[in-house]
This record gives C-alpha cells, structure tokens and sequence, in this order.
C-alpha cells in the first residue's frame, strides 16, 4: 500500500507531498486510523536517560516541526517521537524551492531553515496530542538571533517546552542556519552547555522534575572534534548525545539531479559518515552518556548497525520517506534480533 500512495505523492513537489504526507498521517491520528495501515513492530522496551521507551525506534526531528501529527507517527509504531526544531519565534525559513528528493541514492537534500509556526504554537499541539508515550521537542534558534546571543533562543525555548518534553534535543547542527554549526565547538559550546545546565538545575528545583538534555551534532566533524565534543557533553552534565544531522558532503550523490543543490543532505549516502561517528563517541563516552543515531537508516540492518557501533537509541527520517511504516518494524525486528 505504501508503494503506491509513495509513486503518487512523488509526482507532487516535495515540499507538496510533504505538507500533504503531515496531514494525512496528523487526520489519520486524529481518527485512530494509522493503526490499522500497518503491523505493529514486536514490543521491545528499553530504558534510556532514565526514561522508558515502547521500543528503540524513533520520529527523527524535522519531518513534523509543529507537532502537527503526534498521535498519527505514534499509532504507526514509533518506540518514540521527536518533533521541531521549534524556534521561539514563527519564521517562515529559506526561499522556496528548498527540498529535493534524489531517489536513485534513497538520498534527500534540504535547506529548509527551521520552518516553523514558533515555540507557543508547537505547546498547543502537544497539549492537545493523546499521545503518551515518550515526546522528544527540538529546539533551535531563530535566523535573525545572531549567534552570539544564541543562548538567549535556546534558553527561553528550554523554559518554555520544559513542562511538556520528555527529553529536549538542543539543535547546534543544522547547516541551514548561517552561523549555527560554530556553536558545536570550543567556548561557544562550553557557554552554551554550561548555561542550558544552570537553568535546567534551576528548573528542576522549580518545577519538581529532571528532563534529560541531548545535543545533536553534525557527521562534518574530525574524529578529534567529536572527542573534544564528546568531552564537553560529560564535563556539562548532559544527558544525550544525537549523532548525526544531515552533511554538507554529497559522497553517493555526485552527478545525480540535485545532487549540487545547497543544503543538508540526508538518506543512504550518510549511513557509513553518520554511523562512524557513533563508534567514536561511543569510544569516548565510554557508556556515561547514552547517544541516540540518526542518519541513513533505510533499511532494518542499518539500525541494528547503528545499535552495534553503540548506540541506545536509533532515529529514523528519509528512510521513512522511502520505505514508510514497515521500516519501523523491519528495524525493531533487526535490533531484537541482536539480543538486546
């Protein structure tokens, strides 16, 4: 079934098919309907930042920014759900067109630019969600903050998603925010780290409850980069890791249509670059802090890949686009194959 809604929503722009993918799957929630497109994965609970998980697979960020359709990705058998980047004012993100899709590399490029209706408009959607599950909110700054007074964006996103979030994935990665990408390293990441841990603490003395932070951080970095990363993340007390975002490289899409477009690119082609830099922040870390992979997943093996280099949790996006919701179970099924 999803072979063919996927050949008729691909004759649309992809921006098109994606808004209308959104609204099908948030009215197919609404109805209670998803449940019944698709076979339930095999239960396999894991517990991860002292939260419990129906399973391991998740909703990466980005594919609902507004939290438009909860409860559709829940019922379709995601072990959990991210939604956002959430920025604390609405903007309307880069010029149109900004996303394309390179199906002969399962491969999607996007320079979409945090898109989204603002941090207020996202709680209402999660306040009116029946979902209950584990609900991951991703924050970001807006594109006119300038990145020296980022902290202030991050900062007034944590104390405004705190109440609802389960987790809360800090967005320093995407490469279509100029600027955005500098604050993964050196002091501008110790600053920002140091003051999401001093208002969190402040938090969970005010509002009674601890909810974990992960950092998700690019695939475009040296392996002594993501060392000293990885360092930063345990001296702030951070509870997550999300590796990786999309790349700015195109190795696996050279000379395809597309393929020199500006912008993240996603999909197969970033499964090797994305999951080599699991293995080094898993050597780091040495089990102190959990990381959650993302990043070229398209088919069962890929996550169970992701889970062996050492990850708790895996995330999927463009895999999904391609494949639909028995990606989801193919990868719950190949994580529990493993024994774990």
């Amino acid at each position: 079934m999803y072979t063919l809604a996927r050949q008729l929503l691909f004759k649309l722009s992809p921006e098109t098919s994606h808004d209308l993918s959104l609204d099908l799957i948030g009215a197919g929630g609404r109805l209670g309907l998803n449940g019944l497109l698709t076979k339930a994965p095999a239960s396999l609970p894991v517990t991860v930042m002292g939260l419990n998980f129906a399973n391991p697979v998740g909703l990466a960020a980005g594919l609902d920014k507004n939290g438009a359709a909860i409860d559709g990705f829940a019922q379709l058998g995601f072990g959990f759900v991210e939604i956002g980047t959430v920025t604390p004012r609405p903007q309307p993100g880069n010029p149109k067109p900004r996303l394309f899709r390179l199906p002969e590399a399962e491969a999607i490029i996007n320079r979409m630019g945090f898109n989204n209706l603002g941090v207020d408009n996202l709680l209402n959607r999660v306040r009116a969600a029946k979902y209950s599950g584990i609900l991951g909110i991703n924050i970001g700054k807006n594109f006119d903050t300038p990145v020296e007074r980022a902290v202030d964006d991050y900062l007034i996103c944590l104390d405004k998603v705190y109440d609802q979030a389960s987790y809360i994935t800090v967005n320093v990665s995407s490469p279509n925010t100029p600027g955005l990408r500098s604050l993964q390293f050196g002091d501008s990441l110790k600053q920002l780290l140091d003051a999401l841990a001093e208002r969190r603490s402040q938090l969970v003395t005010e509002r009674g409850k601890h909810v974990p932070l992960a950092i998700k951080i690019a695939p475009d970095m040296s392996d002594e980069e993501t060392a000293l990363v990885a360092a930063a993340l345990l001296e702030s007390g951070m509870d997550a890791v999300i590796a990786t975002n999309t790349t700015l490289g195109r190795e696996g899409v050279e000379g395809l249509q597309h393929g020199d477009e500006a912008g993240g690119l996603s999909g197969a082609p970033v499964l090797e670059k994305s999951t080599h830099i699991v293995k080094v922040l898993a050597g780091e870390l040495g089990g102190k802090l959990p990381i959650i992979a993302a990043g070229g997943i398209t088919e069962g093996k890929h996550a169970a890949q992701k889970i062996a280099a050492g990850a708790s949790l895996v995330q999927i996006y463009s895999g999904f686009i391609y494949k639909g919701p028995a990606l989801i179970r193919e990868a719950v099924d190949a994580i529990a194959s493993m024994g774990r």
